[in-house]
């Protein structure tokens, strides 16, 4: 099963009553920068803080009663596994993420105060992937996957239908690009309704699985490394069956930021935009203050796509100090 335009308008009705619309902001700082007209798609708005109640809400209403019976797992960089312990404590599902070392403290306690069981193993996301594998087959515990199931890109290409509903048109869209869930699942959407519509991906120069893979024009693994764009790391998978192909066919750029241009479009944000985003949620408004992304006309969408930002580390940020060299 692959997904389409449908399954994205099917996941918009099944979601509906449990995920809240989220606005999109016209941003005065950034169009005057630009000449384009930019707007701030506000994912910061959803309880969780970030986009990931979308995708998590619609694959675990799509499981039989069995399956809810049995419980879920996730892996999670934090904003997924949040978003799957929000999801499924409404549904009244029992939940398990398994982080690695490198989630920040402030997400891990963000999963355990939604109820959710929370395992921490390994300093890679691939080894929490096999610590959710063994759980899988002792317990019999449902997969929940943070980008790599047609029922949560379809979940994240809502976003796209908001756009159009709300701006009729969008000539560009700037997104945080990690697994290839959110910007495929957008790329999608938006491209289903004009063909012209310019996607831009952007990671940050620590670790972006998806661009190295599209690079190698296959999955390849990376050495993951703590970055303030935490939640675009982990891998995409070597068995990619989905975001891989999504992303190659729907994105049409890519760029990398170095940890103190992310660090400047969080300030951005805030000083500007009275907004608080975490490092991969700045990252397009990143791109933009830093001119690395040139000819921007038209209707211009920032995705800022989460707020989990440890307060310490971005108090720190605002103040002037870089918590990561790059």
């Amino acid at each position: 099963m692959g997904v389409g335009l449908s399954e994205i308008q099917h996941a918009r009705r099944a979601i509906s009553p449990w995920v809240r619309r989220t606005p999109a902001v016209y941003s005065q700082s950034l169009s005057r920068k630009t000449g384009a007209d930019v707007y701030l798609k506000l994912e910061t708005t959803h309880d969780t803080g970030a986009f990931k109640i979308r995708g998590a809400t619609n694959k675990i209403l799509s499981l039989s009663d069995k399956e809810k019976a049995r419980g879920v797992v996730a892996v999670s960089t934090g904003n997924h596994g949040r978003a799957v312990a929000l999801a499924a404590r409404r549904l009244s599902v029992k939940a398990t993420v398994c982080l690695s070392e490198l989630v920040p403290a402030n997400k891990r306690k963000a999963i355990e105060d939604l109820g959710a069981r929370l395992h921490v193993s390994g300093r890679s996301q691939d080894e929490a992937e096999i610590a959710a594998k063994a759980l899988m087959d002792s317990e019999g515990l449902v997969p929940v996957h943070p980008f790599d199931d047609p029922k949560v890109i379809a979940g994240q290409g809502t976003i796209g239908l908001e756009l159009l509903e709300d701006l009729n048109t969008v000539d560009c869209l700037l997104v945080g690009l990690s697994g290839g869930g959110l910007a495929g699942g957008i790329g999608l959407a938006l491209k289903s309704a004009s063909s012209a519509t310019r996607i831009v991906g952007i990671s940050m120069k620590r670790g972006p699985a998806m661009i190295r893979s599209i690079e190698a024009d296959k999955p390849v693994p990376v050495d993951e490394e703590s970055s303030l764009a935490d939640s675009l790391g982990g891998g995409i998978g070597i068995d990619n069956k989905y975001t891989f192909e999504l992303v190659k066919q729907h994105v049409d750029e890519f760029y990398l930021l170095d940890e103190r241009q992310i660090a400047d479009g969080m300030v951005h944000l805030y000083r500007e935009e009275r907004v608080i985003a975490e490092g991969g949620g700045a990252v397009p408004v990143s791109a933009i203050v830093h001119e690395v992304v040139s000819g921007l006309k038209g209707t211009v969408v920032c995705v800022i796509s989460g707020n989990n930002v440890d307060m310490d580390v971005f108090t720190r940020i605002i103040n002037g100090t870089y918590p990561f060299e790059s």
